[in-house]
C-alpha cells in the first residue's frame, strides 16, 4: 500500500468478503490489515477479493478451522481466572464475558488499581485545582483582578476522595454487576499451578488458563538512610492531612514533575532533585530545557545532574546530602516526596515454581501474543513492566484474554504510543526523538514551531513552548511528534493517528484544521517543513 486512498480501497475489499464481520484495522505503513471473521471468509476467499482490487497480499494468521470460541479446560471452575483487578483485569474481564467464558477476577487489594485510586484520577483533579489557585494570580490579562489567598487543602483533598470513591464505584463495582460471567473473589493469591490459584483463605481455584495483572508499586532507589528517615511516594503526598510548608522532590519523571507543580501552585515551597543532565530526561532535551526554565520561573528550584549522598531526619524535617557540579551541597523540607519511578508487582505469586520468568527489574517476561514462559499463563498491563499507562494496560488485558481463550490470534502491537505529563505547559509525545532516530543511523526531517506562531495561544496570551514534528525523509511519512504546550495532552492524538496509519507530511497539511484550535498547530507544525509559517496569513493552506 502506497497511500491513504489504498488503505480505504483495501478495507473496502475485505468487507465484501463473506464472513468478514468487520475490518479491524488497516495499516498503510505497515502494509497490513486486521479483520474479525467467521468461518466462511477463507484465506483464499480474502486473496482473491484484494487480488481483484489490485493487491497482491497473503494471510498471515487464521484461527484454526473449527475453533471453539472458549478454549475451555474439562472439569475446571473457570475458563480464565485473573489476578489483579485493575485497568488490565478488568479489560480482560470483560472481554472474556464478551467471548462467553466463565471469569474469576482475584483481587486482594482495593479494587480499580492504580489509576482510578492512587495514579491518574485522584492527581489530575489536585492539579486541575492548584492551577485554578494559580490562575487567581497569574495570567496573561490585564484589566482582570488577580486575589490571593491560602487554599483550603482539606477542602481540596476532600473533594478528590470523593471523586474517586465515586469513579472506583460507577467505573468498576457497577461494572462488574453488569458481567454475570465474572466472579469477583476479594482475596491475595498465589500461583499453585499454571491453572490453579491458591486463595489466602486455603481454597484453590482452577482454569484452562490464568492472566495476571497484578500492576506496580512505587520504587525508591538505595539511599542512605531513606528508609530509615521514610518519605512519601505519590499516594501518601495525595493524602496528607496538611500542606507543608515545603518539600523535596527526588525525580523528575512525570509523576515527580506533576506533583512538585502541584504543590507549588499550592504555596509550596519546592525542590526539584534529579540525576540526570534535564528533567523529563526521556522527552526531547528541548522539551525538558524549556519545562525547567518555566517551573523556575514559578519559583521552583530545579536542580539536575545531582548525586543524592543521603538522607537524614530530625524533628525539623528532612536533609538531604547531595554533589553537584563536585561540591557538597544540602536541601531541607518538612517533607520528601520520592518519584523514582515504579516496579511491577510480582513478588509473592509463586511465579518461579510455575515456569514463569521475570526479567531485570521483576516484571514478567512474555512473548508478543502477552505468554509468558509457562503457555498457559498470561500477563498485561503495569506487570509487563514500561510503558505503565492505563490505556496500554487496557489493551494488553482485553488482547491477553482473547488470546488466552481463543488461541494466538492477535500480536501487542506497541508502535505508536502516546504519553502525557500533565504539567503546565504539558509534554507530550509519540515515536522516537531525533537524537534517538540518528542514533540508529537514520537522518530524520524535523519541524520545529514555538507556540507563539499558534493563533489559539496567542489569543489565549499563553505562547509557552513548541511543537515539533518528525518525518521519515524518503517517504515523509510521520515517525513522532514532540509537544510543550498548555493542553498539550489534547493535541497529541492526530499525531498518533497519523504514524498508526501512515499519513504524510503533505496529509496532515491538505486536512481541514479548524481556526483558533491548538490543534491547528499540528498543521502549521507540518506546513514548517516546507514554508516560514510566519509569512503565511491565518488559515492559509
Amino acid at each position: 500500500m502506497t497511500c491513504d486512498h489504498c488503505a480505504r480501497a483495501v478495507s473496502e475489499a475485505l468487507r465484501s468478503v463473506p464472513g468478514v464481520e468487520d475490518v479491524l484495522e488497516v495499516s498503510h505503513a505497515g502494509g497490513s490489515a486486521r479483520v474479525f471473521a467467521g468461518p466462511d471468509a477463507t484465506a483464499e476467499r480474502i486473496e482473491q477479493a484484494l487480488a481483484r482490487a489490485g493487491f497482491q497480499a497473503r494471510v498471515r494468521h487464521e484461527a484454526p478451522a473449527g475453533a471453539p470460541a472458549v478454549i475451555a479446560r474439562p472439569a475446571s471452575d473457570f475458563d480464565l481466572i485473573i489476578v489483579g483487578g485493575g485497568s488490565a483485569g478488568f479489560a480482560a474481564a470483560i472481554r472474556g464475558s464478551e467471548l462467553g467464558a466463565r471469569i474469576a477476577l482475584v483481587e486482594g487489594g482495593t479494587l480499580g488499581g492504580t489509576c482510578v485510586n492512587v495514579g491518574c484520577v485522584p492527581s489530575k483533579t489536585l492539579l486541575r485545582a492548584a492551577e485554578a489557585n494559580h490562575r487567581r494570580t497569574h495570567h496573561g490579562f490585564g484589566g482582570i483582578p488577580a486575589t490571593d489567598g491560602r487554599p483550603d487543602w482539606a477542602l481540596v483533598r476532600g473533594q478528590k476522595d470523593e471523586l474517586v470513591t465515586e469513579l472506583r464505584h460507577v467505573r468498576y463495582w457497577d461494572v462488574l454487576r453488569a458481567y454475570e460471567a465474572v466472579t469477583l473473589v476479594p482475596q491475595p493469591a498465589t500461583l499453585a499451578s499454571a491453572h490453579e490459584v491458591q486463595l489466602a483463605d486455603g481454597r484453590t481455584l482452577s482454569a484452562g488458563k490464568t492472566l495476571i495483572t497484578t500492576g506496580s508499586s512505587p520504587w525508591a532507589p538505595p539511599i542512605p538512610g531513606l528508609a530509615e528517615a521514610g518519605y512519601l511516594d505519590n499516594a501518601g503526598a495525595m493524602a496528607l492531612e496538611r500542606l507543608p510548608d515545603s518539600l523535596v522532590v527526588i525525580g523528575a519523571s512525570a509523576v515527580g514533575l506533576e506533583l512538585a507543580q502541584m504543590f507549588a501552585r499550592l504555596g509550596v515551597k519546592v525542590t526539584i532533585l534529579e540525576v540526570q543532565p534535564r528533567i523529563a530526561p526521556a522527552e526531547d532535551p528541548a522539551i525538558g530545557d524549556a519545562l525547567g526554565d518555566y517551573l523556575g520561573a514559578e519559583g521552583l528550584e530545579v536542580l539536575v545532574g545531582v548525586q543524592i549522598e543521603r538522607v537524614s531526619r530530625t524533628n525539623d524535617g528532612y536533609t538531604i546530602h547531595f554533589r553537584r557540579e563536585a561540591r557538597g551541597h544540602t536541601a531541607q523540607a518538612d517533607q520528601l516526596l520520592v518519584a523514582t519511578g515504579r516496579r511491577a508487582n510480582t513478588r509473592g505469586l509463586g511465579l518461579e515454581a510455575v515456569g514463569v520468568t521475570r526479567g531485570q527489574r521483576g516484571e514478567l517476561v512474555v512473548n508478543d501474543h502477552l505468554q509468558t514462559a509457562s503457555p498457559d499463563i498470561y500477563g498485561a498491563g503495569d506487570v509487563l513492566g514500561d510503558p505503565m499507562f492505563v490505556y496500554v494496560a487496557a489493551y494488553g488485558g482485553s488482547l491477553a484474554a482473547e488470546n488466552a481463550l481463543r488461541g494466538n490470534t492477535w500480536r501487542y502491537d506497541l508502535s505508536a504510543v502516546p504519553r502525557v505529563t500533565f504539567t503546565d505547559p504539558a509534554i507530550a509525545s509519540v515515536g522516537p526523538t531525533e537524537i534517538e532516530m540518528r542514533a540508529r543511523g537514520e537522518e530524520p526531517l524535523v519541524s520545529h514551531l514555538p507556540m507563539e506562531h499558534v493563533p489559539r495561544a496567542l489569543a489565549a496570551r499563553d505562547t509557552r513552548g513548541f511543537i515539533k514534528l518528525i518525518a521519515d525523509r524518503t517517504t515523509r511519512r510521520i515517525v513522532a511528534a514532540h509537544i510543550l504546550a498548555s493542553e498539550a495532552g489534547e493535541m497529541i492524538t492526530e499525531s498518533t493517528l497519523a504514524i498508526k496509519a501512515g499519513l504524510t507530511v503533505e496529509d496532515v497539511t491538505s486536512m481541514f484544521h479548524p481556526y483558533l484550535t491548538l490543534s491547528e498547530g499540528i498543521k502549521l507544525a507540518a506546513q514548517t517543513f516546507d514554508k516560514d509559517v510566519k509569512t503565511l496569513s491565518c488559515c492559509a493552506a
